[in-house]
Formats: structure tokens, sequence, C-alpha cells
């Protein structure tokens, strides 16, 4: 083929994060098709190409911010940002729900500013509930 060195190993670390692609949408990003029929193959290999696009554009994003390119090690800490159902009783008897973000914690608060990420710190819109008795 008359290929470079360098153009044989650059080939050949596109390929290796091809692979790795399919591996990246199973396990850190959890994403996968629930069923494997030949009718959903097309939807397997869509998830894979945007897992892996999602991968690779955070990063990108992570090596803009100065935060190197282990996208991993980012999900990892997102992922204990949760959020908690309040429940707050009213004097008519109905109850409102909302749905809150826990704070983050500082390293987290870090990683989400280098990044210029704002976490709300409510997510939908407050619920009206109506209390039902039971006896």
């Amino acid at each position: 083929m008359g290929w470079s060195p360098q153009d044989l190993w650059k080939t050949y670390i596109q390929l290796t994060q091809a692979e790795a692609a399919f591996r990246v949408q199973k396990s850190e990003l959890k994403i996968r098709p629930i069923w494997h029929q030949k009718d959903r193959v097309q939807a397997h290999i869509l998830f894979s190409f945007l897992a892996y696009a999602m991968w690779k554009t955070l990063e990108q994003w992570m090596a803009r911010s100065g935060l190197g390119n282990g996208p991993r090690t980012v999900l990892e800490e997102f992922a204990r940002i949760k959020t908690a159902e309040v429940v707050l009783p009213s004097s008519t008897g109905k109850k409102l729900r909302l749905r809150c973000v826990v704070r983050p914690d500082q390293g987290q608060r870090i990683l989400l500013q280098r990044l210029g990420i704002t976490v709300p710190q409510r997510i939908g819109k407050p619920r009206w509930e109506s209390v039902t008795h039971q006896m």
C-alpha cells in the first residue's frame, strides 16, 4: 500500500477507538439495546455510534477545559450527583412534590465550573397531589 509508519499508526489507533466505541456504549454510558434481534441490528449500530460520538465530544470538551481526556472519571464524578424528591404537606390536605438536585461537592463543583455546566436546583415543575385517606 505504501503507507508511512505514521499513517499506519494513525489508522491503527482509529481502529482501536472504533472498537472501543462498542464497549463504551455498554459500560461507561450504560446504553444498550434490550433485545438483540435481527431487526434491531441497525438500532444497535446507531446506539454504538451515538455513544461513541458522545464519548469523543466529552473527551474534546474536557481537553478544551484543561481537564485531560479521561471521560470515565468525569462520568463517575457526575454519577454521584443525585436527585431527591421532597414532599411537603399543605394546610389544604394536598401535597407538593419537588424533585431537587443534591448539591454537588467541592470537586464536582470545580469540574462543573471548568466545563461551564450549571446544575439546576430543581428538575421539572412542582406537582400538587391530592391526599387519599386509607383505612
